[in-house]
C-alpha cells in the first residue's frame, strides 16, 4: 500500500511539473511593458456604474454631465488608465455600463473614477472590485481605433 502510494504522489508530481511548461512565443520585453506577470496577467479594478441619487430631469445639466463623462473616458483612455468601457443593456440592478482600469488598488481607481462630472453629480454611482485579467488587455484599444468609423 505504501508502494502505490508513493507511486500515486510521483506521478501527481511529474504531471503538475509538466502542466506548467514554458511558452516558446514568449516575449520578455513586450510583458515588461506591460506589467505582466509569469502568466501574462495583472491587477485591474473593474467599475461598475449605475444610477446614481441625481434624479434630474434638467436635459442641459443631464447633457452637460454627460459630455463631460464621454470626454473623461476619451482622456483616461489617452492617458492609458482606461483600459475598457462601454454600456450595459438594460437590467434589474440598475447598472449602466462598466470601466476596467490599469489600477493596481481599488483606492487607486476610486481617485480616477472621481474624475468623471456624472459620478460627481451622483448621476452615476459606481462598485469597485480589484479584477486579474490579461496584461495584453489595453493592445485591443489601438486595434480599435483602426476600426472606428466615428469618434462618440
Amino acid at each position: 500500500m505504501k508502494h502505490l502510494l508513493a507511486l500515486l504522489i510521483l506521478c501527481c508530481l511529474g504531471f503538475s511539473a509538466q502542466a506548467q511548461s514554458s511558452n516558446p512565443s514568449y516575449n520578455k520585453a513586450l510583458a515588461d511593458s506591460l506589467g505582466a506577470d509569469a502568466y501574462g496577467m495583472k491587477q485591474y479594478v473593474l467599475v461598475i456604474l449605475k444610477t446614481g441619487t441625481n434624479t434630474t430631469t434638467d436635459k442641459e445639466k443631464l447633457n452637460a454631465y454627460f459630455r463631460g463623462h464621454m470626454e473623461n473616458i476619451g482622456r483616461l483612455a489617452k492617458e492609458g488608465k482606461l483600459v475598457v468601457a462601454g454600456p450595459l443593456g438594460k437590467n434589474d440592478k440598475n447598472y449602466r455600463g462598466i470601466f476596467i482600469l490599469d489600477a493596481k488598488t481599488v483606492e487607486e481607481a476610486q481617485k480616477m473614477v472621481e474624475t468623471d462630472p456624472a459620478v460627481k453629480a451622483k448621476v452615476f454611482e459606481v462598485e469597485l472590485y480589484p479584477w486579474y485579467g490579461s496584461a495584453a488587455l489595453p493592445l485591443y484599444l489601438e486595434t480599435h481605433s483602426k476600426i472606428e468609423k466615428e469618434k462618440p
